[in-house]
């Protein structure tokens, strides 16, 4: 949910019940006859395909350490519940999950401490894109391979990004508000910018207004993921614009019951249907976007694969643990593996738009943790 670079998708201190992150990157892009280059320079790498080849090292044992950014977001509490799981699939000796509680200061304590007991391998979930690599820096120096999950690191060495495409995010937010209220003012409730989740999402849905739908004046919340400040800033907002005829929600573990909860008061909370509803998009996948979906009370919400967050998370650590390579192109799980601007590369997780045409799917993880 942080997605985030919660500080998932970022350097703000949350404390539980008050601050929690989500939010999520990407841009997925066949990568075509550059992906055939790819394959032919890269002799020892997978190309188009997660079924890659042995490179130095190898065994793959050893305790793999998995640092959390947060557990007061219903998203990294399904994270967190799929870990043991997805390990004990993978055949990974995972260690008892380490929770950062919001702070990038901390996650750097965290990693040092995982790597002074000794782990062969790390999955860490990043707060802040940048400070993260305090943490990297130190893992490569002890040769410790590291996957980082959800946030794509803007510094220092991983072994692969596991992460779905937050353009697409605000991109896919953008296009459903935009069809359906087609002009007047929209809100888009944003994540922490300091966060590569946090831009992306942000930037992504005002490209897609600006360019695609002009009749909407998108109005914004800088919220840094925390479902307080979200709260009290959408309040002044409407008391300024109660015209507001659409909301984004960059991560709904956090603003979806203060978003509810301030429409409410104010008297504003109609259902979909009736006159003067508010269209309201999500991002995240949880049961409780779900339900609101069901009810009427919000309109759709992107699925944030948490379970495929767990499950390629301990993949990719297994594999960096025998010295496994991967090489840019579509991979055998539906996703497409790209390469960063910071030379690591990322594979995009598929993220699905979820309305009430489809909010039933028993595919959908949100439905399958209930």
């Amino acid at each position: 949910m942080v997605g985030s670079t919660a500080r998932n998708t970022t350097g703000v201190r949350h404390t539980t019940g008050v601050r929690n992150t989500t939010g999520r990157p990407r841009r997925s892009r066949a990568l075509g006859a550059t992906a055939a280059v790819a394959c032919a320079a890269l002799a020892l790498a997978a190309c188009g395909s997660t079924k890659d080849t042995g490179g130095p090292g190898g065994g793959g044992e050893g305790k793999v350490g998995v640092v959390l950014p947060l557990l007061t977001s219903p998203f990294w509490q399904s994270y967190n519940d799929y870990v043991p799981k997805m390990a004990k699939a993978e055949d990974v000796d995972a260690l008892k999950t380490v929770n950062s509680n919001s702070d990038p200061s901390q996650q750097i304590t965290d990693i040092n401490n995982q790597l002074n007991q000794g782990v062969k391998g790390l999955v860490v979930a990043p707060l802040d894109s940048a400070a993260v690599s305090a943490g990297l820096d130190q893992a490569e120096r002890k040769g410790v391979p590291v996957v980082a999950v959800d946030v794509a690191p803007e510094k220092g060495r991983v072994a692969m990004v596991v992460r779905a495409d937050n353009v697409a995010y605000g991109k896919k937010a953008c296009d459903y508000l935009g069809k359906k209220v087609r002009s007047g003012k929209v809100v888009q409730i944003m994540g922490d910018l300091a966060s590569v989740n946090g831009r992306d999402r942000s930037k992504a849905f005002r490209d897609c207004a600006k360019d695609t739908y002009p009749g909407l004046k998108v109005l914004e919340i800088p919220a840094k993921w925390e479902s307080d400040t979200a709260a009290s800033k959408l309040d002044t907002l409407l008391n300024s614009h109660p015209d507001i005829k659409g909301i984004y929600l960059q991560a709904g573990g956090v603003y979806l019951a203060p978003t509810l909860q301030t429409l409410k008061s104010k008297g504003m909370l109609k259902k979909a249907g009736e006159k003067g509803h508010i269209t309201v998009v999500s991002n995240d996948g949880i049961p409780q976007e779900f339900d609101a979906i069901r009810e009427g009370r919000i309109d759709a919400t992107v699925s944030q694969p948490a379970d495929a967050y767990a499950k390629y998370g301990m993949y990719y650590i297994k594999a960096a643990m025998n010295g496994k390579k991967f090489a840019p192109g579509p991979t055998d799980h539906g996703s497409t593996i790209v390469k960063l601007p910071s030379g690591n590369l990322e594979d995009q997780l598929p993220a699905p738009l979820v309305t009430k045409a489809n909010v039933d799917d028993a595919e959908l993880w949100g439905n399958a943790v209930r």
